[in-house]
Order: C-alpha cells, then sequence, then structure tokens
C-alpha cells in the first residue's frame, strides 16, 4: 500500500523530515518570523492565527527586546545541538512535545513551579522527568549564552530521585548460546555482536566507525564522535580483531563505514531480537553489550578506574554503578578466605 502523502500547507513546515516538529514561516511587515510550534495540525492553527492577527493589525509576540518566546529560544538550542551534539534527533523530538505546552508563551513569564508542575503531569517515570528538564535548561542556558535570557528557570526544577536501574549481563553460557543462535540464523551479523561485546562501544559509536579510524597494528580504534563529544581509543582485544576483519571486503575505501546499518531498529528488530527470543535470553537489549564488557572487565579484576578509561565514561562515578559480580563470583571471593584462621572451638 502506498504511502499517504502530506499536503503541503503554506507557511507550515518539518524542520527536519519525519521528526514530527512542525514549524510556522511568516512575514510581519517584511520581517520574517519563525516558530517552533510541535504538532502539524497546531502549526497549521498557529499559523493561520498568526496571519489573522497581523491582517486585524493586533500585536503579535514580541520577539525583541528580551520578549523572545520560548520556540524562539528552542530553535537557538537545536542549532546549537545540531553543530555539537550528536543528539539532535532525540533534542528535535523534545523540543516538538515542550513547544506543545509552553512554545507560544514569552520564555521570561515562564515559572520553575509551572515547568515543575508539567513535568509531574505529562511524564510518569522520574528519568523521562529529568531528561526534559535537561532539555529545557539547555534551551535557557544557551539563551544566556546568546544574550537572550538573564536566568534559567529550568535549574530551579528539583531534581527527580531515579531509582537505581539493573544492570544486566551475560554470563559465559547465555553469550556462547547466543553466539549460536545468531551464528545459525543471522551468519553476517556475529561480528558486529562480538564486536560490541568485546569493545564496549555505544550503538552510535560502532555504526559510524570508519576503516581510517582502526588500526590493526596499534590494536585500536580511534572514534571522533563519542556520546560526550569527545574524542577517545578503544582498545581491541584478540576477538575483537578476528571480527573486525572479517568484516573486510575487495574494494573498500578507508572512509567506508566499518559496519553498515541504516538504523537502530534495523539492528534490534530484523536480527537481533529474534536471536534473544530464540536462545531465551530475557530482559535484555543492545546496549546490555556495554553492561557485559563492563561487567567482564570488573569480573577479571579490572579497577573501576580502568573500566572508566576502557568504557570512555565522563566520570568514574558512571564506572562504578558497572563494577559489579555476578553472583558466582562473589561467592568465590568470599570462599577465599574459608579457613584461612580455625575457630578454637568445634561447630557441632
Amino acid at each position: 500500500m502506498a504511502k499517504k502523502q502530506i499536503k503541503q500547507v503554506r507557511g507550515v513546515y518539518e524542520r527536519r523530515k519525519g521528526s514530527g516538529v512542525w514549524w510556522i514561516n511568516y512575514y510581519v511587515d517584511g520581517v520574517q518570523r519563525r516558530e517552533c510550534i510541535g504538532a502539524r495540525s497546531d502549526a497549521i492553527d498557529a499559523y493561520r492565527d498568526r496571519k489573522a492577527t497581523a491582517r486585524r493589525g493586533h500585536k503579535l509576540p514580541d520577539l525583541r527586546n528580551g520578549k523572545l518566546t520560548l520556540s524562539a529560544l528552542v530553535d537557538d538550542a537545536l542549532e546549537y545541538a545540531k553543530a555539537h551534539n550528536s543528539r539532535y534527533r532525540d533534542y528535535a523530538s523534545k523540543a516538538g512535545i515542550v513547544c506543545a505546552e509552553f512554545g507560544a508563551r514569552i520564555a521570561s513569564s515562564i515559572k520553575p513551579q509551572e515547568i515543575d508542575s508539567w513535568l509531574t503531569r505529562r511524564f510518569k517515570t522520574p528519568a523521562t522527568s529529568n531528561r526534559y528538564r535537561a532539555f529545557l535548561s539547555l534551551v535557557w542556558r544557551q539563551a544566556m549564552i546568546n544574550g537572550k535570557a538573564d536566568s534559567n528557570p529550568a535549574r530551579l526544577v528539583r531534581q527527580r530521585k531515579e531509582p537505581p536501574g539493573r544492570i544486566r549481563f551475560l554470563n559465559d553460557e547465555e553469550y556462547n548460546r547466543l553466539c549460536k543462535t545468531i551464528e545459525n540464523r543471522f551468519p553476517k551479523n556475529l561480528a558486529e555482536f562480538i564486536s560490541s561485546i568485546h569493545t564496549g562501544m555505544r550503538l552510535t559509536e560502532q555504526y559510524t566507525v570508519t576503516w581510517d579510524q582502526v588500526s590493526f597494528d596499534r590494536r585500536t580504534i580511534e572514534l571522533s564522535k563519542t556520546k560526550n563529544g569527545s574524542r577517545r581509543t578503544v582498545h581491541l582485544n584478540a576477538d575483537a580483531i578476528e571480527a573486525i576483519k572479517s568484516m573486510r571486503r575487495p574494494g573498500q575505501k578507508k572512509t567506508d563505514v566499518v559496519f553498515p546499518n541504516p538504523t537502530r531498529d534495523f539492528v534490534n528488530d530484523s536480527w537481533f531480537h529474534p536471536c534473544l527470543k530464540e536462545a531465551e535470553i530475557t530482559d535484555y537489549v543492545w546496549h546490555c553489550n556495554r553492561h557485559t564488557f563492563c561487567s567482564w572487565l570488573a569480573m577479571n579484576g579490572a579497577s573501576i578506574k580502568e573500566i572508566q578509561v576502557a568504557a570512555g565514561h565522563k566520570t568514574i562515578a558512571m564506572a562504578a554503578k558497572y563494577a559489579h559480580l555476578s553472583p558466582t563470583h562473589n561467592l568465590g571471593v568470599v570462599d577465599r578466605i574459608a579457613g584461612t584462621v580455625r575457630c578454637p572451638t568445634r561447630i557441632a
């Protein structure tokens, strides 16, 4: 069935195709105005309202002299994120939801308690609330840098306490079982999985690596795009090197990606999730490969600092949560002190 074409509406456009975030563009007295609205239907209504207001000679929201709407500040923040942050798609999605609520408001009129109340009503989990609070904070922080705001009300909104999440990792038996399943069903994808486990790279890092970033002589991958924006070196063990070498094909250029892959959903839905189901491995997603990498390092004696460096965590506190050990390994640790000191009395 052919995909339904979306009818174009004058003055209404989607800033990035497929983002679901719609903007309006109009002119008043020869001056261009752009506003991030959110949903397409809301954008159409907003465009018609702005044009009707201008025709009647009524005053539109002042977008200058400290009276910018929040949507104008969001626009600046998205421009910054597009140039400096790999999570632009995530920010663009959040922008649509934020603008639907506050976009037409004068930014300086929005109070911390309004943001706090909206986060409570709109989102069910503390984690999601905190992510939107962080996005709003970024919007106002960038506005302050640009001289368009004097304060950041989002910083005064309380941070929700997030419950500690369970760190899921594979034990040796699960790893071997999953490898066997992938080899039987999707043998071409086995190298991707092994590389993920043995390097700890994030999905976005792994699937943007090009051949000119790989050095088999130094046994490294030089990552230029990471989650926290800094460059880092990934060191390769023998399993990772063998897996990556198997991805080589004749005629490849240095600028070609090592692991060709269109989207995150393609990785999960097309082969990884089906293999997890067949291997009877539950409560596990692709990002858990990173947990497995860090957990295996801990179980083999790596310090928290060594885990931080190997995984590319920004702070040592982030690495500390991975320094857990499997139940069997914990038992092995406590077994080491058994019999070292004899009790003076015999236990009946």
